[in-house]
């Protein structure tokens, strides 16, 4: 199904595959999607150079603020020099749970070959709370989707 916002999946879409990522942040801890059993996780791809990506920040810290959320942000595309990554994030004011250097797209072991394409930025996937991949956002998040996506999930969820 496609929203405004992006695209959900239903039991009877095919979801990209979800796999157990494991990402290692700038700060050296590793951060895998089964320590996040439980709540939402938003993985979101963001360049340096793009301005767009940071239109978005202020909703995604405000998501990332949330007890039953966590958003971990992907750099990509910055060039040789990874500490472009944890400068970018700091002026731009990113407080996620994660911050993460993932080098190029064009590199065969990038982050996002863990969890599904990114073909311009930003783009972000959501993970629903049992770890599996329900929703690919391609461009600026709408927190409003999420929020409502989120509630329907749960109605969905609770009946089962």
């Amino acid at each position: 199904m496609v929203g405004a916002s992006g695209v959900w999946f239903t039991e009877a879409q095919a979801a990209p595959k979800t796999i157990n990522f494991q990402f290692t942040d700038v700060n050296g801890k590793v951060i895998r999607l089964s320590d996040y059993k439980g709540q939402w996780v938003l993985v979101n791809f963001w360049a340096p150079w793009c301005p767009l990506c940071w239109e978005e920040v202020p909703e995604l810290n405000d998501l990332n603020k949330r007890r039953d959320f966590v958003v971990i942000g992907v750099g990509l595309d910055y060039g040789p020099e990874a500490h472009v990554v944890p400068e970018t994030a700091q002026r731009h004011n990113l407080d996620f749970e994660a911050i993460v250097a993932g080098g190029s797209r064009r590199n065969p072991d990038s982050p996002f070959r863990q969890v599904g394409p990114v073909d311009f930025y930003p783009t972000s996937y959501l993970y629903d709370p049992n770890g599996e991949i329900v929703m690919f956002i391609p461009g600026q998040i709408k927190v409003k989707r999420i929020l409502a996506f989120m509630d329907t999930w749960r109605q969905i969820h609770s009946t089962k």
